[in-house]
This record gives structure tokens, sequence and C-alpha cells, in this order.
């Protein structure tokens, strides 16, 4: 260690007040952490990049420092899918040291990591006050019975007004539309469901019709109107 001569002219003076780090919430436990191994939590948080053309969601697990779980998921740019194809493969089994400092090809999936980093030092995850933390495999919970992201795709112009393209439950296929011509309700078709029933053994046309639904009062509608084409 290097010290400047001012440095070494001082007389030496005790640290009297120095008490540790203070604790952080973890997995229903005070943690005074002070190396990675004693971080454990499960959260989200949120990414972008610089040109802010796609986002990703990124769900970390992290048991004694070590990511033991991780859900990516992106929207906006095609080619974020691949490099959320390629973090899925390399963040298990990283520390969130290593992490934090791992390319992981996507700008929006690394800031999502530093935000997440941010959450877990600081013991602000999701599971900060649950007592043993989330098993391996919560992760997987926010995507339901069909394992697919919650997507919202809406479009509107000041011309045409709005068009409810895909929501939670489904690819939109219809917009119900009242006298006034404003959207009272919605048919879709859940694709995770229709995907799982041709699995099955199902035909295209019978999976479509049992994985079709409809949200709120579409049976009082005037006019159904195909939101890509009209």
């Amino acid at each position: 260690m290097i010290y400047t001569k001012e440095v070494e002219m001082m007389c030496p003076v005790a640290q009297g007040v120095h008490h540790g780090a203070a604790p952080i919430p973890e997995e229903g436990k005070w943690v005074q952490a002070k190396e990675v191994k004693d971080i454990s939590g499960l959260t989200h948080g949120i990414g972008w990049c610089a040109p802010q053309q796609g986002t990703c969601k990124l769900t970390l697990n992290v048991k004694d420092g070590i990511i033991q779980e991780a859900l990516v998921e992106t929207i906006g740019c095609s080619g974020m899918t691949h490099s959320a194809a390629m973090a899925s493969e390399i963040l298990p089994g990283l520390t969130i040291l290593e992490a934090l400092n791992t390319d992981l090809v996507c700008d929006a999936i690394n800031t999502a990591m530093r935000e997440l980093f941010l959450q877990i030092v600081y013991g602000r995850t999701q599971s900060a006050f649950s007592e043993g933390g989330l098993t391996i495999g919560a992760g997987l919970e926010d995507l339901g019975k069909g394992l697919r992201s919650q997507v919202g795709t809406m479009y509107g112009t000041l011309k045409k007004g709005p068009r409810y393209l895909e929501m939670a439950e489904g690819y939109v296929t219809g917009i119900a539309l009242d006298k006034d011509d404003q959207i009272i309700g919605y048919q879709y078709v859940n694709l995770g469901k229709m995907t799982d029933f041709i699995k099955k053994g199902d035909d295209a046309n019978t999976a479509w019709e049992k994985a079709k639904g409809q949200y709120g009062r579409v049976d009082d509608a005037v006019r159904i109107v195909d939101p890509r084409k009209e």
C-alpha cells in the first residue's frame, strides 16, 4: 500500500465507532452482508437499451450469493430474444457480482441485471420478509400454466382510434364496439392453450375453437371488428 507523505506524517487516531454493515432483510432474516455469499433473495427488475427500442424484465432467484434461477423476458427487438437465450444459459451458477460484470450481450438485459443487483444487495427483494425465501421454480409462476409472458400490445391513431392486438388472456381476434363505436370488450385466442390442445392430438381448427374466449360486453356489441384488418 502506498501512502502520500502527508498521510505518512499524520498521527494515528483510533476508529472508535464501527459496528459493521447495517443488517438488511433477506428471506425472513436480518443479515449483516459482508461477502457475496451472504446475499439471498428472489426479485424482478427491468432494463432498457440505449436507443430504448427494447426492454427486458429479469427475474433472479439467488441463494447464498449464487444465481439458482433466471427468467429472462424481452419485448420490442428481435435480436434481444437471442440475447435472452444466451443469458438464460449464462446466469445460473454465477455469483451476483460475476453476473453484474458479465456481458449479457443485450444492453437491456445488462441494465436489468444492474437494477436487480441494486435491489438484491440493499435488501429490497420480493422475498425479503418471506421466511426461507422462495423455492427454485418460483420464477415461472408469473408465466401461468401456458408458460408464456404476460404481453400487452395496443395501437392507436387519432384518425382511426385504438386497436387491441394482444392482452394477457391472449391474441386478440376481435374488438367489440357499441352503437357509438366505443370498445366494450374483445375476443381472443389463448395461443398457449391452443398449442397444448394441438400437442394432445386436436387438429388446428378444433384447438382454435377450444382456446377462444372473450372479455367484457361482447354479447351486447353492435359489431365486431378485426383489429388487424379493419
